[in-house]
């Protein structure tokens, strides 16, 4: 998952939500040189993108992007979904999402000085763009993408991506809808995190798991 999904599967400890954003950046065993509950954020992170690398619903929707983007495809996915949980995040969070990427903002630049040096780089422009809110629509998506093959060994593929997620957009939301209901519960059993899920949410999970 990326940083927007990361982000609403901390629970509301700030400590957590700074180790969730910064898990990717920080390797082997210096997450023991931060505060316990930052600590907990990181192994958090690592627990969510194990979860999700290994399930089968992701590795389906990575299957559909494998043509163009090889060993990548999972990256890829994995801001697809990002992009569903934006677009779609009433049905996910009882909090509006320029409230919760405001406040996301806050609790970063709060602590920026106990950031990784590559996440203070990144920061500011995250912020100024509204990057975690912007995915919900195509174009936000296509822009962030673009971004990454810039900066990173992302294949240079974004128009592949965007025409295999627009060909095939009602079969990889039925896929993250699936999924973020796997997450949740893998969060909420094996880390004791609550997601703040609006009640119907919850109803609609009953419903969806009668009919399967």
């Amino acid at each position: 998952m990326n940083f927007l999904a990361h982000q609403y599967l901390s629970g509301d400890s700030e400590k957590v939500k700074i180790g969730n954003f910064i898990g990717d950046y920080i390797k082997g065993n210096k997450y023991k040189n931060y505060h316990p509950e930052i600590q907990k954020g990181i192994l958090l992170h690592r627990n969510i993108d194990h979860f999700t690398d290994h399930h089968p619903i992701v590795l389906q929707s990575s299957n559909r992007l494998k043509n163009g983007y090889k060993r990548y495809s999972g990256v890829i996915v994995d801001m697809i979904y990002d992009h569903f949980l934006a677009k779609k995040w009433n049905k996910y969070h009882t909090q509006p999402i320029s409230s919760f990427v405001s406040k996301s903002h806050e609790i970063l630049v709060k602590n920026y000085l106990i950031l990784p040096q590559k996440v203070k780089l990144f920061l500011p422009f995250l912020i100024q763009s509204r990057r975690l809110e912007s995915y919900s629509t195509i174009d936000g998506l296509q822009t962030a993408l673009k971004i990454m093959s810039r900066r990173t060994s992302l294949p240079d593929q974004t128009d592949y991506a965007i025409k295999t997620l627009l060909d095939q957009y009602d079969d990889i939301e039925t896929e993250f809808d699936c999924f973020m209901s796997a997450l949740i519960s893998y969060v909420s059993n094996e880390h004791q995190i609550i997601v703040a899920t609006p009640y119907d949410w919850h109803l609609n999970e009953e419903k969806r798991i009668t009919k399967l």
